[in-house]
């Protein structure tokens, strides 16, 4: 059997640090997507192992804030991992467009999607032309 140095190349691959001033802990930035249509920009977040319970979503001062911490408790000793259980934690810039009092978050299978609706004013609207008489 293998010794664990396989492992050590891969414990720092995907965690990173918060800003050093406020957290001293590692983060995992969860793989997003984010969509824009007519009426909303729809945010996807993929969060495994995260509980709806426990994730957390903050606007303030137009950062939007994702934060989902992961307990994963096994048995035994760990001969190999690629990856590394840690809190999810994502922040993103959000445009004035958006109707923060209208926002609507889901999670489902480790899946989270946030519909982030914009402001009716910023809505693209057809404007009709009427016949001058």
């Amino acid at each position: 059997m293998m010794a664990n140095g396989i492992t050590a190349q891969n414990e720092e691959r995907s965690l990173q640090t918060g800003e050093e001033t406020r957290a001293p802990e590692k983060f995992l930035r969860p793989a997003v997507n984010i969509i824009e249509d007519e009426s909303e920009l729809l945010l996807t977040a993929d969060l495994p192992g995260a509980l709806k319970d426990n994730i957390e979503i903050h606007v303030d001062q137009g950062i939007l804030t994702i934060n989902a911490p992961v307990s994963v408790q096994t048995t035994g000793r760990p001969l190999y991992r690629e990856f590394e259980w840690a809190p999810y934690y994502r922040q993103f810039q959000i445009p004035e467009v958006i109707d923060q009092g209208q926002m609507k978050a889901e999670f489902r299978n480790g899946l989270l999607t946030l519909h982030l609706p914009k402001r009716e004013a910023a809505k693209p609207r057809r404007v009709e032309i009427s016949v001058a008489s």
